[in-house]
C-alpha cells in the first residue's frame, strides 16, 4: 500500500483524558452539528455549485440561469428552492420576475475555501 494512502492507528492504549474532557467542553450541540451537516449536504450538489458559482458573478433570473446552464427553468427552480430553504440565496422580485442572489458573503467564503481546498496541492 502507498505510504501517503495508509491509515495511521494508534498502537497505545493510554487515555488522554485532559484532551478528550477539553475536547468535549468545547464541541458544539448536537443540534448545532446535525445542522453543520445538513448545510454541507446542500453543496454536495454540482448543480448547486453552479447555480452559487453563477450568482457570485450577478443576480440572476431562473430563466437566465436556466439557459446558462442548459437546464429547464422546472429543475433551476426546484434547486433553487433546496438553496433557499438553506439560507444560501435570497430573491427580490421586480414585477412579475424574480431575481435571485447570494443570501450573504459567507457563501461565497464557503464556496471559496472550498475550492482553495481543492485546488491546494
Amino acid at each position: 500500500m502507498d505510504k501517503e494512502k495508509e491509515i495511521q492507528t494508534c498502537t497505545c492504549n493510554v487515555i488522554h483524558e485532559d484532551i478528550i474532557e477539553n475536547a468535549r467542553n468545547k464541541m458544539p450541540e448536537e443540534e448545532t452539528l446535525y445542522d453543520v451537516a445538513e448545510l454541507f449536504k446542500v453543496f454536495g450538489d454540482t448543480t448547486r455549485i453552479k447555480i452559487i458559482y453563477a450568482l457570485f458573478m450577478s443576480e440572476m433570473c431562473v430563466c437566465d440561469i436556466a439557459t446558462l446552464l442548459g437546464m429547464t427553468q422546472s429543475a433551476i427552480s426546484h434547486q433553487l428552492r433546496v438553496l433557499k430553504n438553506a439560507r444560501l440565496v435570497k430573491f427580490r422580485k421586480e414585477g412579475k420576475v424574480a431575481y435571485y442572489s447570494l443570501d450573504d458573503d459567507h457563501v461565497k467564503q464557503i464556496f471559496d475555501t472550498g475550492l482553495t481546498h481543492i485546488n491546494h496541492r
